[in-house]
Formats: C-alpha cells, sequence, structure tokens
C-alpha cells in the first residue's frame, strides 16, 4: 500500500541576493507501507526542504503530495494540521523534550492534545517506550535519560498517534557511535514489525544502509543511487 506520493515537486527560494534559488524541481517519490527510505545528498542540496513538504509543514511551489490517500493541495493550514497530526510522525536531530515531564508523560503528550484520556494515552506511552527498550526508564526525566535513550523517547513520541509515515531529520546526528548504532537497528525493527513507511534523511552511511532503498538528492532532483559511493 502506497503512504506517501510526490509528484513533480518544485520549491525555489530567494536568495540574500533577491536571486531565485530552485532547491526542488520535478521531484517523484514514492514510499510504501513497511519500507524505508533514505535521502542522502550534500549539506543545502535540499533534503530537510522535501521533508518538510512530504510532513504537510512546508507548501510545494509546484506538484503535489498525497498523504496515506489523502491530497494536501489546496488544503487551508488548519486542514494541514489536522493531516499532519493525524498522519505524521517526526524525529528530529535534537529530541526536543520537555524537560519537566517525565518519559511517559512526553510521549502521551501528542495523545492528550488529541482528546485520548490520561489512562489510555499512559497505557499507550508504556507500550511504545517498552518497545523502544525504555520499560524501565519511564518515570525519568530527560535530564536523567543518555542521549540515546532521549532520543528513543523522541521516536515513541513519534510513533504515539500510529502514523502511516515517521519522517526523521539526521536523527543520529547528535548522538555517539554506539547509541546511534542502537537507534538504527531501532528503525529498522519498527519499520518491520508496525508496517508503518519511513523516510529517513541522514548523512550516516550506516543507518543509509539499513534502509531498503537510498536516494540521492542532487541538483533538487532524487534518483537511486548506491550509499556506499556517496557516503563513503
Amino acid at each position: 500500500m502506497t503512504v506517501i506520493e510526490a509528484h513533480q515537486i518544485g520549491k525555489t527560494y530567494v536568495g540574500g541576493d533577491g536571486r531565485p534559488i530552485q532547491v526542488l524541481e520535478d521531484v517523484d517519490l514514492t514510499v510504501r507501507r513497511g519500507e524505508m527510505v533514505a535521502v542522502v545528498g550534500a549539506s543545502g542540496a535540499g533534503k530537510s526542504t522535501l521533508l518538510q513538504i512530504l510532513g504537510a509543514l512546508d507548501r510545494p511551489d509546484r506538484g503535489y503530495v498525497v498523504l496515506d490517500g489523502e491530497p494536501l493541495q489546496g488544503l487551508g493550514e488548519e486542514e494541514l494540521a489536522r493531516v499532519r497530526n493525524r498522519k505524521v510522525g517526526f524525529v528530529f536531530q535534537f529530541h526536543h523534550l520537555l524537560r519537566e515531564f517525565s518519559a511517559l508523560e512526553n510521549v502521551a503528550m501528542p495523545l492528550r492534545i488529541a482528546g485520548w484520556t490520561p489512562k489510555r494515552a499512559a497505557a499507550r506511552a508504556e507500550e511504545l517506550l517498552t518497545r523502544v527498550g525504555l520499560g524501565a526508564r519511564m518515570t525519568h526525566r530527560p535530564a536523567e535519560l543518555s542521549g540515546g535513550e532521549q532520543q528513543r523517547t523522541a521516536v515513541a513520541r513519534a510513533l504515539a498517534i500510529d502514523p502511516a509515515v515517521v519522517l526523521a531529520d539526521e536523527p543520529s546526528g547528535n548522538l555517539d557511535h554506539f547509541n546511534a548504532e542502537q537507534l538504527h537497528d531501532q528503525f529498522a525493527q519498527l519499520v518491520r514489525d508496525l508496517e508503518i513507511a519511513m523516510i529517513v534523511v541522514t548523512h550516516n552511511r550506516s543507518l543509509a544502509a539499513r534502509a531498503d532503498r537510498a536516494l540521492l538528492l542532487e541538483d533538487g532532483r532524487l534518483r537511486d543511487t548506491d550509499v556506499r559511493e556517496v557516503l563513503a
């Protein structure tokens, strides 16, 4: 089942000198449920911009996105927020956990915002934290967790709403090698077990190698690539 379809996506910004900078040009992408796709490329190539468009955080200048069967083109800001909150989980380089709340409370937060009862939200958060190996750390606040544990808490939070797709932007970029490898293994396992779609922007060769496909974003376009070449 196809979860994300991007058709001829184009995005242009205006540079400091007033000249247009074309970041994306006729980008096509299809990602299916249970598939992990890595997007690699040089810094500034437009990888994060592409993720923001796919996740309904930004709009393309040209082309359109279909997310879990729902076209995003023409939707207002409130409608985009509804789709985003129900269907997309985000994981960023920095975990953005609320430091005054426990891991359990952080993971339950999006569910409470969505109207879940405290008991039901807590049960879901416990389930996900156990799945990512943090069953014994649920009551700890972010400052009491290691960097890897904080990021795994962020992954659990991204999964809380049972999204159709998880979008991850350099998710292991702030971790040491050991914690990064644990996170990479976790991603691959979650995609298989939960049959979600996942798109990962990364410079990490190890993470890209775990994906079902690796795509290079270069000169505004996506193409199949061998991660051993571009991330050597």
